[in-house]
């Protein structure tokens, strides 16, 4: 028989157990903040109808999508979880209490080219809150990503705001309204190909070189909060887009304030504006500090017509996705991963006659008292036993003979110091209970 080498298609990532749960603590941590601001857990499936899931249009994303015929429908993996959201809301609502405060943890596919920190298979961790337009609830969204970096214990971050109004306004502002979505979609490019590219891109779409001038010069208006705000104003624009764009950014960033969010962890930058069509007004964008080169590990926004494409119900929201794959990527690298919790406390080694039936009597009584318990059944001798417990990093192994079996006890051993000592199963369960 010939034998098929194991691999995998490239940008689809596995990892080893330790890794596993280091990374299902890191989905335990998102949960529990998400959980604490009131967002209920939902879960949709993996595959959409593609002219479900591609009613709006995905922008640049769309064409990443993977799709596959049946039959004669036509099918796609979802590239995100806020599309598959919308229409779970469009054909729920009547069963659901708005404004609807949900979070939603799973993986998503883009067939994008894979890269160091960027997957073709990868989770995202979302929060939504879909029937309201108060800004109140975006500036709650930036408290929210606030506590829970910081119980992800990642080192600094920026998360960085704009509303896309503020551009769509100036654009509009300058004449060239209807070169719009082509202008935004190159300023979300700057970062990836810098300044000279998206120039040229501007020059491309039908700007001219002083028009594509200005705009590079009001999406680098840079300083404090308070300054960037400051100059907004003073280039008098009349425009109400604009106008409505710069009182939602005022608001915003008050309320975020108010909200004790620390002023160094998020920043107001117009150039994200983000290349999913669907957003309307507040977009952010979450960079690791020492680790720019990552890019956004957790992004969004404002999305007011999205659910227009599945119910006559005006349904507007505003939400965030961590990318928790690429996230774990920067932490590993960065050697800030906490360690996770040893699944196993307890491994039994057993030999001798009549052992292994008091040893799956003492795994029974140490289950009972929520102690994660492992019992050798293969009948290996006791130095493999050994090696086996070593190796999977259990810190305590209960050693049973013969005559463990007799006394009805059991020899508890500290894999770390290698003191052993004889115990009843009580003790054991006082002493890892303590």
């Amino acid at each position: 028989m010939n034998i098929v080498t194991p691999r995998r298609p490239s940008g689809f990532p596995e990892f080893l157990p330790h890794e596993q749960a280091q990374l299902q603590g890191m989905l335990d941590t998102i949960r529990c903040v998400y959980q604490k601001y009131g967002f209920l857990p939902i879960e949709t499936p993996a595959i959409e109808l593609a002219e479900v899931l591609l009613a709006k249009g995905g922008g640049e994303t769309e064409k990443e999508v993977y799709r596959f015929t049946k039959g004669d429908k036509e099918y796609a993996l979802h590239y995100d979880l806020t599309v598959p959201l919308a229409r779970y809301v469009a054909e729920h609502e009547n069963d659901l209490a708005f404004p609807f405060r949900r979070y939603q943890m799973q993986k998503v596919w883009r067939a994008e080219r894979a890269q160091k920190g960027r997957y073709r298979e990868f989770y995202q961790c979302d929060a939504d809150i879909i029937g309201s337009s108060s800004i109140g609830h975006d500036a709650e969204l930036v408290a929210l990503l606030s506590d829970t970096f910081s119980a992800l214990e990642i080192g600094s971050y920026t998360v960085h705001i704009n509303n896309r109004k503020l551009i769509t306004g100036f654009i509009e502002a300058i004449g060239l309204a209807d070169k719009s979505s082509d202008i935004l979609h190159a300023i979300d490019k700057l970062e990836k190909i810098g300044v000279e590219a998206v120039t040229q891109i501007l020059k491309d779409c039908g700007c001219g070189e002083d028009d594509s001038q200005q705009i590079l010069d009001f999406v680098h208006i840079d300083g404090s909060i308070a300054e960037i705000i400051s100059q907004l104003e003073g280039l008098n624009i009349q425009n109400d887009i604009f106008t409505e764009g710069l009182k939602d950014m005022r608001e915003l960033t008050e309320q975020v304030q108010a909200l004790g969010v620390s002023e160094d962890s998020y920043t107001v930058d117009l150039k994200i504006v983000r290349g999913l069509d669907y957003y309307t007004g507040t977009v952010y964008e979450t960079i690791i500090d020492e680790h720019p080169e990552f890019g956004s590990v957790c992004s969004g926004g404002r999305y007011d017509n999205l659910a227009d494409y599945y119910t006559k119900t005006h349904l507007p929201g505003v939400g965030v996705s961590i990318g928790l794959s690429r996230l774990f990527a920067v932490l590993k690298e960065a050697s800030l991963l906490k360690e996770s919790s040893v699944p196993v406390t307890i491994f039994i080694a057993n030999f001798g006659k009549g052992s292994r039936d008091w040893a799956l009597k003492v795994a029974s009584i140490l289950r009972q008292a929520n102690i994660s318990t492992q019992v050798e059944l293969d009948d290996d001798k006791p130095a493999k036993q050994f090696k086996y417990a070593d190796k999977l990093g259990v810190p305590y192994t209960l050693v049973i003979g013969e005559e463990e079996v007799k006394s009805q006890k059991v020899m508890f051993k500290n894999m770390a110091s290698g003191e052993q000592e004889v115990l009843s199963v009580e003790d054991v369960i006082t002493r890892l209970s303590a």
